[in-house]
């Protein structure tokens, strides 16, 4: 690794000027931030001349159709609504994680907005949280340089529109950006509270659960210390050990303990209301959702690619592929465990969960750690290059998320 001074560190730190080290930390992500928010002015650019001519409103593919008004009906009336469909599926609106609908019942409470809309603030205002933090980790392990590609990467992906629409995703990937980077500097209060808030924003927020008990685990077993060397940091001096390269035992437990809080807290809640045990699960049956290893996504690829043209199994296939590639550059260039624990998590629970197969892109968003290896090789191109190529994917992203929302779009 190279250039490991963790400038990021500052929101998060607790060097008794909270304030300034936060300013001191935006100034550094300034750039990268700017260079996101670019990548999705471009995006609704794209959204609105597009819509022009297909004649549909930009700001209700953005914040009224698919999800989004799931989201909105909890927003204003709560839980309980249901729809039955006539080929028996039953879609219960207890599917869908509280943090979001609960943000935006606040926001249009107190502002002249209405829940749709407080989706879309939601989104856009965390979605350049989301790349602040993501900027943080790649700043932590490798540099500003990669810092900066790296959150301009994750705002270039093919359906990166989604982080600009009243969904979710953007909500969640930055609870979970700064909770994996709080287990990395060991902030462990921090970690517990980004991770148990994303718990509360959608079902995948037990991948950060997971990267916050490894890097507890990896703090407390020495041999896996030493292993892994814990590479997120200053080097300690074997003279003057740094006070916080191990944090009090008590903050540490109080971390792990707090995690789960919010993702079990929720499925408990449904366990109660529906008056099952496997409640949550059951609601997601409803759905067609659930976790089976795969098998049904191998089904749909295996369907596609005995049928004619093949084209649309070929891709999957090399999709897929190009994602277990990636998950093992990040293996070899020797990421930290949670943070390898967390992208990982991320990769499997959206490659292997059935349901349906278009949204799979959209669940991928969160997977950030797997740009890693991809913004290190573009961080050793000349800078004129590496803007070139992060140039033409803005410009190709912008024009696939206006053609996806014109079409079949996230569901």
């Amino acid at each position: 690794m190279t250039d490991l001074a963790p400038a990021g560190t500052a929101p998060l730190s607790d060097d008794g000027r909270p304030g300034r080290a936060a300013r001191a930390a935006l100034r550094r992500a300034a750039p990268a931030l700017l260079a996101y928010a670019g990548t999705r002015l471009l995006g609704l650019v794209v959204l609105a001349v597009w819509g022009a001519f297909a004649d549909k409103s930009p700001h209700q593919l953005l914040s009224a159709r698919w999800d989004s008004l799931w989201y909105t009906r909890i927003a204003e009336e709560g839980y309980g609504y249901t729809i039955h469909l006539p080929d028996g599926a039953v879609h219960s609106n207890l599917a869908f994680f509280p943090l979001l609908p609960g943000l935006e019942r606040v926001i249009s409470a107190i502002a002249p907005l209405d829940a749709a809309d407080a989706g879309l603030l939601v989104s856009w205002v965390t979605s350049l949280f989301a790349a602040w933090g993501i900027f943080a980790i790649g700043d932590l392990l490798y540099g500003r340089r990669v810092g900066l590609i790296l959150a301009v990467l994750w705002g270039v992906l093919p359906v990166g529109i989604v982080q600009s629409m009243a969904y979710s995703e953007s909500l969640f990937t930055a609870l979970a950006a700064w909770g994996v980077y709080a287990a990395l500097t060991r902030r462990w209060l921090w970690a517990g509270l980004f991770a148990a808030l994303a718990g509360l924003t959608r079902p995948v927020g037990a991948a950060v659960v997971a990267a916050v008990w490894v890097a507890a685990a990896a703090e407390l077993l020495p041999a896996w210390r030493r292993r892994q060397a814990w590479r997120t940091g200053p080097p300690v001096s074997h003279h003057h050990p740094q006070r916080k390269r191990f944090a009090p035992p008590l903050r540490l437990l109080a971390g792990v303990v707090l995690a789960p809080l919010g993702w079990l807290g929720y499925v408990v809640w449904v366990a109660a209301r529906t008056g099952s045990v496997t409640g949550y699960f059951d609601v997601q049956n409803g759905w067609g959702n659930g976790f089976d290893g795969g098998l049904a996504f191998a089904g749909f690829i295996g369907g596609l690619l005995i049928e004619p043209p093949f084209v649309g199994g070929l891709g999957l296939l090399l999709g897929v592929g190009a994602l277990i590639w990636l998950a093992i550059r990040c293996v070899r260039q020797r990421q930290p465990w949670p943070l390898l624990a967390y992208g990982g998590a991320v990769l499997v629970l959206a490659l292997a969960a059935k349901g349906y197969f278009g949204s799979k892109p959209r669940l991928l968003i969160p997977a950030f750690p797997l740009l890693l290896p991809i913004a290190v090789a573009l961080a050793r191109l000349r800078p004129a290059r590496t803007a070139l190529v992060l140039g033409s994917a803005g410009l190709a992203s912008a024009v696939y998320g206006a053609f996806w929302l014109h079409g079949s779009g996230p569901p």
